[in-house]
């Protein structure tokens, strides 16, 4: 039976990276991740820029939500409706979750902030999968890689609760899509127009990620923002991108 050669070289990438990963050691929450860099307080709240920057997140997740379920992404696939309904709704609940943890940052808010933002980023992937390879197959996969999303946090947080915790299955969820979104984008295409949406989306994700890396860093050279608030506000960026892809994209 002939298979495509483009899903031969996926398979491979995601059987080596997933063997590499679980060779690794259990990999424990470092305790020092909550000790972020902006520590100032506001009409006594703790972490309060952390929290503030979450806004943008609510607000856009709304946004969104409304344009799918009001039918106006005509930049959009109508049989991916659920999928981006999913991702604002994910995103809108990172918001929360997000504030939520930053409130009194521990592994046990940490559940509140990974639980939503894996789902965001679950339907994001389902999305790619659904407008460059196959709708029928994002359709399929969606449940999935939803559930491997959700239970890679429920098992890491469990694991915690017992002092065993391990984060190799999360970083799984988190980062190999991120090496698989790219491949799908140059060897697929996609169903519809305006590619500069989606890599904007990736780009945005990416900056995020260094932002939050460089948290006191970035806090030490600017002062006004740390780099974990500046994570937020990028992260809003690119789910803005998204958004105004689903109004221009044809």
């Amino acid at each position: 039976m002939y298979i495509d050669p483009r899903f031969k070289i996926m398979s491979v990438i995601i059987i080596v990276t997933i063997a590499a990963v679980f060779s690794l050691d259990p990999i424990a929450q470092d305790p020092d991740y909550h000790n972020f860099a902006d520590q100032r307080r506001f009409v006594n709240i703790a972490h309060f820029y952390n929290m503030l920057s979450n806004l943008p997140l609510v607000a856009i997740g709304i946004m969104g939500v409304g344009r799918v379920a009001l039918r106006q992404a005509s930049g959009g696939l109508e049989q991916l409706r659920v999928l981006y309904l999913t991702f604002f709704s994910g995103v809108f609940l990172t918001g929360f979750g997000s504030t939520y943890y930053h409130l009194e940052p521990n592994n046990q808010t940490l559940l509140w902030d990974r639980l939503p933002m894996t789902i965001a980023f679950m339907a994001f992937f389902s999305v790619i999968i659904g407008e460059s390879i196959s709708v029928w197959l994002a359709r399929r996969l969606f449940i999935p890689l939803l559930m491997a999303g959700i239970v890679s946090v429920i098992y890491w947080y469990v694991g915690e609760l017992h002092g065993q915790g391990d984060l190799r299955a999360y970083a799984l969820v988190q980062f190999l899509p991120l090496v698989l979104i790219p491949i799908i984008l140059w060897q697929f295409g996609s169903k519809v127009n305006g590619g500069k949406y989606r890599w904007g989306v990736i780009a945005a994700y990416a900056i995020a990620k260094l932002m939050e890396v460089f948290d006191a860093e970035i806090y030490g050279v600017f002062g006004l923002l740390s780099g974990h608030s500046l994570k937020h506000l990028v992260a809003a960026v690119g789910v803005l991108i998204f958004y105004w892809g689903l109004q221009e994209r044809r």
